[in-house]
């Protein structure tokens, strides 16, 4: 039997050897190799590094290439994203864009099909009427008023506009009416078309609100009177709608909820919404704020900055409620006034109004300039948070028709505000203009300083008590407005009292005494009035008028802080 060779028996130049040519042994008795590859090895063909690399960086090119086609698919699935998201965005957006925020069938067309399948596809819950309800929807302003005929839509269009922003956390709806029963129908129809817009949407009713799954909230409430503000006090709202506003005894709670209005938000856009038909206790007030300003479907700013719009509503507006004609034939049944108002949407007649003869054609004059000898006096009405008044008039010699000529007509004034205000306006009187103050001027509530009538006093104005007697005030105005046989009545107006031409001509009557007006209307500037025919303006014969001249000249009171 052979002896089986070892591989240094076979190839010992791949050991290593000492100087003596022996082998150099490892621990086991065996020699050492020498490092690298043996000289003469196939091994260097068959593995060769070239060889490695190469297939290396195949692979990697194939691992490459797959990922740019990948991402080369994933960029066209994000333009395509990006670009529908683009779309979606600006429908949903507040600006003016190609679609709007309310897309018609005729914008849908231009969709593209992946868009258009699934709007058509999808179930419309709400379709929004061509025309004035639209552009309620899509309006970008920040406080915009629906009003006018009965049966437009608006109430409908009020329970939707908050929907918009109910996939946004942050978002928080206010809907309001002037009492919780007025309520009910809203609530109603809310419960058939809010789970179905937004499923999972769920109902509390002892807190009146609704929660959806993205925590949205849309809450309903009341406000019947201006204390009733406080009960959202402390509460922040991206969305505040009113419906029916004209209900609303005055703007006083209106104006506190716009201070509601906020989010934390950055991306989530804050709106006042209402609703309205002509008529009712606080029309005047919306016609001032929302009608007056600026022709409908016109954009304009109001004095608190806000962006405001009037959308008028007409009965044509709404294809169910007018195509039969049969609503339409009972708005046409109505008494003048309000068929006026509610089919014709004319906000230009009061329902009620406790000065029904007033008439801007015979009561309203252009100004001119005062005689200087003609007798003047003033009637103030004082308020802080609400509207203090002061008018100005005249007595003509002529006939002794009682002239105002001036008026004063804002809230916020501490005595010494209104005492320098008027000062400033009557430079260019002849003379310091005496007058009557509301009592509740000279009233100390608690405080140590001097009441707004003192204040008024040591300002130099020469003030008394007014006499505050609501019935028999009311009753002088009508005999001031009537008509003498000369056809001019005892009361004319500048044209530049335009708050005192206001309230005459929309103040109503109150529901429950006919001998008054309503207190919770705009009543300042009918409350001067009254407090100054009340102190009962005379005409003077001129040498009267002379005597009382020289007395004013020489005047010393005994007591300044008396009055005169």
């Amino acid at each position: 039997m052979r002896e089986k060779l070892n591989d240094w028996d076979i190839n010992p130049d791949n050991y290593l050897k000492d100087e003596n040519n022996n082998f150099i042994l490892k621990n086991n008795g065996e020699p050492k190799k020498k490092p690298g590859r043996p000289t003469g090895s196939n091994l260097k063909n068959k593995f060769s590094k070239k060889d490695g690399y190469e297939s290396a960086r195949r692979s990697l090119k194939n691992k490459k290439d797959g990922i740019k086609k990948l991402e080369k698919a994933l960029e066209a699935k994000r333009q395509n994203f990006n670009r529908h998201k683009k779309i979606l965005s600006e429908i949903d957006s507040n600006k003016t864009t190609k679609h709007g925020k309310i897309t018609t069938d005729s914008e849908v067309s231009s969709l593209p099909p992946t868009l258009q399948n699934q709007i058509n596809n999808s179930k419309i819950l709400f379709h929004p009427n061509e025309g004035p309800q639209t552009s309620f929807l899509a309006a970008p302003e920040k406080d915009v008023l629906y009003g006018g005929a009965a049966g437009g839509g608006k109430s409908y269009a009020m329970l939707i506009d908050p929907l918009r922003n109910c996939s946004r956390k942050a978002h928080r709806a206010l809907i309001l009416r002037r009492s919780m029963p007025e309520l009910r129908e809203l609530i109603d129809k809310s419960r058939e078309i809010y789970p179905q817009a937004f499923p999972g949407a769920k109902f509390r009713e002892v807190e009146k609100v609704w929660n959806f799954p993205s925590g949205a909230k849309i809450e309903f409430g009341f406000l019947e009177k201006d204390a009733d503000v406080y009960r959202y006090q402390g509460q922040s709202y991206s969305w505040i709608g009113f419906d029916e506003i004209t209900h609303l005894p005055t703007e006083f709670g209106w104006n506190y909820l716009a201070s509601r209005l906020r989010t934390t938000d950055p991306d989530l856009k804050t709106y006042l919404r209402c609703t309205a038909n002509p008529g009712g206790v606080g029309s005047s007030w919306v016609k001032k704020r929302y009608v007056e300003p600026s022709e409908s479907n016109k954009t304009f700013v109001g004095t608190d900055g806000l962006t405001r719009k009037f959308i008028p509503a007409r009965l044509a507006d709404n294809p169910f409620l007018a195509r039969d004609g049969v609503y339409e034939k009972m708005l046409k049944s109505l008494p003048p006034t309000q068929r006026k108002q509610l089919l014709e949407g004319n906000w230009d007649v009061s329902e009620g109004a406790a000065f029904a003869e007033f008439d801007l054609d015979l009561h309203v004059i252009d100004p001119f300039e005062i005689p200087i000898h003609w007798s003047r006096l003033k009637g103030i009405d004082y308020g802080y948070a609400s509207e203090s008044c002061c008018l100005w008039g005249a007595v003509d010699v002529n006939d002794g028709t009682l002239i105002i000529y001036r008026e004063l007509y804002q809230k916020g004034l501490t005595g010494v505000d209104l005492a320098s205000i008027i000062s400033n306006m009557e430079l260019e009187d002849p003379m310091s203009v005496p007058g009557v103050l509301d009592t509740a001027a000279w009233s100390r509530t608690g405080t140590t300083g001097p009441t707004v009538g003192e204040t008024l006093q040591k300002a130099g104005h020469k003030l008394r008590r007014a006499d505050k007697n609501r019935v028999q005030g009311k009753i002088q105005i009508h005999e001031y407005l009537k008509e003498s046989v000369s056809g001019r009545p005892k009361l004319q107006i500048f044209r530049t009292c335009k708050n005192l031409i206001r309230e005459l001509q929309s103040i109503p009557l109150a529901k429950n005494n006919s001998e008054d007006v309503d207190t919770h209307a705009s009543d300042h500037a009918y409350d001067a009035l009254r407090y100054m025919i009340m102190s009962r303006p005379r005409l003077n014969s001129p040498v009267e008028e002379l005597r009382r001249i020289k007395e004013k000249l020489s005047f010393e009171p005994a007591d300044s802080t008396f009055g005169y």
